[in-house]
């Protein structure tokens, strides 16, 4: 007996003997490509003048730049230098951190990991021991689909102080039920460490390590032979772009190094141009390459598929969507655009777009921290393509968007200059001892002879010159990857008078960073 799924509504409407409903008006067409191959011409003959006066603007060293039309590499160089005070040149070999590039490589390898489409869907929770959020019901039904698009309810960039602190990935996954949960499915923030569970856990199901799984599932059979998901294999490179921060003098130093193999999964790839363009095909190929299918079609698809609302109005006042490792936008021609940046502020700067339809994408990769440069090559190159010329100066806009966001969680209080009338500190002793903590661990506070405060955080542990601001409350200079200049520390009694509790005003974002006296 046929059932109504297999004749459809017009069969199951004649089945049961009622009229089936006129048909409506006839959908849109599909898209259709628009861009011609003379256009892309355009677009790449103008990208050597983009990428160097763009440097010269910015005093970023080293970049290299990949783009791929109808399954061709049409662009592949490299400019500048690798480390500043040394001669070697930037060449499309040269292997840069991807920084969250590395995302859309990741879902590439699951999505080639994943025994079939529904895999994204299925509930992780029994593949990733130790690994919880604070809901138990969450625990129970999060899935690889959930962490991949930031839609877990976990907080924004959740885990990455812990790892600023110097704590492992195990640590890190083993905390996250400490932190606040928004509404599950609900709601979007990126963070890092819920992506890099998900990555974790497939790899974990397959029985092998997250470097092993990318290896074998996407870099050897895409013969993308100059990229690894280990800090190790950037570090040993020697053909290495070094990470640069930007002096207050306008001059570039390689002044940190940025070891991310805690969420190696979320930001911690390394590649070159040359391997990135190979990937490039695959992707604009819906998962082949050379002829051969690497990566299935129908799990690679789903990538590219909004999960959540990531940004209700753009300038364009069109919403922004986030997939499985990709943001996910849709122009007034009704053709896909896939894009995602990366950023270390410790010295990387990465981008990477692709039009599906047109079969045309770009990567661009930077060994400076962020001021727009990336962006702004792909953007300025997609107007030229798509437009003829640029719709804007991309660079100052995009420099002012980072500039932005790296002040965003300043301190409001200005602890270099204590107010006029500060009251004094109290003897040291009143501040000296351990303090726990159950998400940033113990908190330690020592004196030197002179009565001079230092406080120790982390495993290692990193120690940090306490500066007196305010009768308790004193200061100290955040380092790392998600530092924000001076930050506030408050010591406080408890109600029996007691010395008993301090909070470190950078650590308590999600209301953690209170410490209590041993």
């Amino acid at each position: 007996m046929r059932t109504l799924r297999a004749v459809g509504l017009a069969g199951a409407a004649m089945l049961l003997g009622v009229a089936a409903a006129p048909a409506g008006p006839a959908p849109p067409p599909p898209p259709e490509p628009r861009i011609t191959d003379a256009a892309v011409t355009a677009a790449v003959n103008r990208l050597d003048a983009t990428i160097t006066d763009g440097m010269r603007r910015t005093g970023v060293p080293g970049v290299s730049v990949a783009v791929v039309h109808d399954d061709k590499v049409v662009y592949l160089k490299g400019f500048g230098l690798r480390r500043t005070g040394d001669t070697a040149k930037v060449g499309p070999d040269t292997v840069f951190q991807l920084a969250s590039v590395s995302k859309p490589v990741t879902t590439t390898v699951i999505a080639g990991a994943l025994p079939s489409p529904d895999a994204w869907d299925r509930p992780l929770a029994a593949t990733l021991p130790g690994f919880a959020l604070k809901d138990p019901w969450v625990t129970s039904h999060v899935t690889p689909a959930d962490l991949l698009s930031h839609r877990s309810g976990l907080p924004d960039h959740a885990g990455d102080l812990l790892e600023d602190l110097g704590y492992d990935q195990a640590y890190i996954l083993g905390h996250l039920h400490e932190e606040p949960l928004a509404p599950f499915r609900a709601s979007y923030a990126y963070t890092n460490f819920g992506f890099t569970a998900a990555a974790e856990a497939v790899a974990r199901d397959r029985g092998v390590s997250w470097q092993k799984l990318s290896e074998d599932t996407l870099f050897k059979p895409a013969g993308m032979t100059r990229t690894s998901t280990e800090f190790a294999a950037y570090a040993n490179a020697p053909d290495r772009a070094s990470g640069h921060v930007k002096n207050p003098d306008g001059t570039w130093s390689p002044r940190y190094v940025r070891d991310a193999d805690a969420q190696t999964p979320a930001g911690g790839t390394s590649s070159t141009a040359r391997d990135m363009s190979r990937w490039l095909r695959l992707q604009l190929n819906t998962g082949t390459l050379d002829g051969r299918r690497v990566i299935p079609a129908d799990t690679l698809t789903r990538t590219r598929v909004p999960e959540i609302v990531s940004q209700a109005q753009t300038p364009r006042g069109t919403p922004q969507f986030y997939g499985l490792g990709w943001n996910v936008s849709y122009d007034d021609a009704g053709r896909l655009r896939l894009s995602h940046s990366g950023a270390f502020e410790l010295g990387a700067n990465t981008h990477v777009t692709l039009l599906p339809l047109e079969r045309l994408g770009i990567v661009v990769l930077t060994n400076g921290s962020p001021v727009g440069l990336a962006d702004s090559i792909a953007l300025d190159f997609f107007d030229v393509a798509e437009h003829g010329k640029p719709t804007a100066d991309w660079l100052p806009l995009l420099a002012a968007t980072y500039e932005q966001l790296d002040f965003a969680l300043r301190s409001p209080t200005d602890y270099a200059h204590p107010p006029a009338g500060a009251k004094p500190a109290r003897d040291a002793a009143a501040y000296t001892g351990t303090y726990d903590n159950p998400y940033y661990g113990p908190l330690t506070v020592t004196a030197d002879a002179e009565g001079g405060l230092t406080l120790s955080l982390g495993p290692k542990p990193l120690r940090f010159a306490l500066t007196h601001y305010d009768g308790d409350t004193f200061s100290f200079e955040t380092t790392g990857e998600n530092a924000v200049g001076r930050t506030g520390v408050f010591f406080s009694e408890d109600e029996d008078g007691e010395d008993g509790k301090v909070r470190v005003e950078y650590l308590d974002q999600n209301h953690l960073g209170t410490f209590t006296r041993r």
